[in-house]
């Protein structure tokens, strides 16, 4: 039986890990919970799978928690960035689910790897932020990062019993997200609602947003460079709408390996916790005859320049993709919070890259300190914006 600790449980990753957790309870248990403010969840989560530890984001949240619990429930009740490194490290867990949304899963992921934990992992900001630490520390450690995202999950299938050096390209898919139809003029007008409106995948906020201005899968394309040790020129995007294909593989001799699903979550998730084996999810097969054909559209990179930052930071390494994605954090939440538009998002992540400093070969304080910078850096061009 797997004991489990998942960060960021009242997401939309963490609800459906716990699904999984409630279709398997002969595999999985439960010994940490995660959080950050959603403590009504929490509890009910609590409550039901009865952990050893429950964390969430500050001290206010973890009192309100903590009346919410009954007495003698068992569960030690912890806050802040201390709580959420012992729950990654806790002594009875052998594999930790990484889904805390943004750079706030950094820290915790590599609580985890030093503690020898074993990462399903949803958080790509991990690897965007600190791939080459990360990644170095888990193989020093004798960790493994299995991925969690459906389109990492694809090509970490499709790769199964190949060889490493007869991989030609990565084919990651994208469904355009709810935009990829309007003219780039319709795009001075789109709404925080609209955006949030996804056509194929629920998720939370953030990556509703990210997946709209395809951030999303630009962080992706970094994550894949790291999971997979491919340089940024080996991985392309392909528009695919069904969200039937989750990613493909293509060889030097031409073969391509693709990997179809239904768009659900469950399938990558629980094929993270239980490698090399597949769950019975009961999950339907796609109805090809219905589908009829696989469809699949050129993508314009004027319409969403958030894809070419992305890339552009992969390529150029370093302190960049940290950057990036913290500048992308700002704007994002500067955009649900209607402080700016939506094409304004790109435009507050290239200003905050074209300031930065690259460091090239960066330790790990390098990389806060120039997350730190770039969030300040955005809100600097963000509050310049709005006059």
């Amino acid at each position: 039986m797997k004991q489990l600790c998942i960060l960021g449980s009242t997401g939309s990753i963490g609800r459906n890990t716990l699904r999984i957790v409630e279709m398997f309870p002969d595999r999985f248990k439960v010994r940490a919970l995660a959080a950050k403010t959603h403590v009504a969840l929490l509890s009910e989560q609590i409550s039901r799978f009865k952990p050893d530890m429950a964390v969430v984001f500050d001290a206010k949240r973890a009192r309100e928690l903590s009346r919410r619990i009954p007495a003698g429930a068992g569960v030690t009740i912890l806050h802040g960035a201390e709580g959420y490194r012992a729950a990654a490290g806790h002594a009875s867990v052998d594999t930790v689910v990484a889904a805390m949304v943004g750079a706030a899963g950094l820290m915790p992921a590599l609580a985890a790897i030093d503690a020898g934990k074993n990462i399903a992992l949803a958080n790509k900001e991990t690897l965007v932020m600190a791939g080459e630490i990360v990644m170095k520390k888990a193989a020093a450690n004798g960790v493994r990062i299995l991925p969690v995202d459906s389109e990492h999950s694809a090509v970490f299938q499709c790769l199964l019993g190949q060889r490493r050096q007869d991989l030609a390209r990565i084919h990651l898919t994208a469904s355009g997200g709810p935009f990829f139809n309007r003219t780039l003029r319709e795009f001075a007008t789109i709404t925080p609602s609209e955006a949030l409106n996804h056509p194929t995948w629920q998720m939370g906020p953030k990556i509703s947003i990210d997946s709209a201005t395809l951030m999303n899968k630009g962080l992706e394309v970094i994550e894949a460079q790291h999971l997979f040790g491919v340089p940024a020129g080996m991985i392309e995007v392909v528009i695919h709408p069904q969200s039937l294909i989750h990613s493909m593989v293509s060889f030097k001799d031409g073969s391509v390996i693709a990997q179809i699903g239904i768009p659900d979550m469950k399938g990558a998730i629980a094929y993270a916790l239980s490698h090399p084996e597949r769950l019975p999810l009961d999950q339907p097969i796609p109805d090809f005859v219905g589908i009829g054909r696989l469809k699949f559209k050129r993508l314009s990179i004027k319409k969403f320049p958030c894809l070419s930052l992305a890339f552009s930071a992969g390529r150029r390494g370093g302190t960049l993709p940290a950057v990036l994605n913290a500048a992308n954090e700002a704007a994002v939440y500067a955009f649900l919070n209607r402080k700016i538009s939506f094409v304004q998002i790109a435009a507050v992540v290239e200003k905050t890259m074209e300031q930065h400093a690259v460091v090239t070969n960066p330790e790990l304080d390098d990389i806060i300190a120039s997350d730190g910078w770039a969030r300040r850096q955005a809100e600097a061009f963000i509050r310049k914006m709005r006059k």
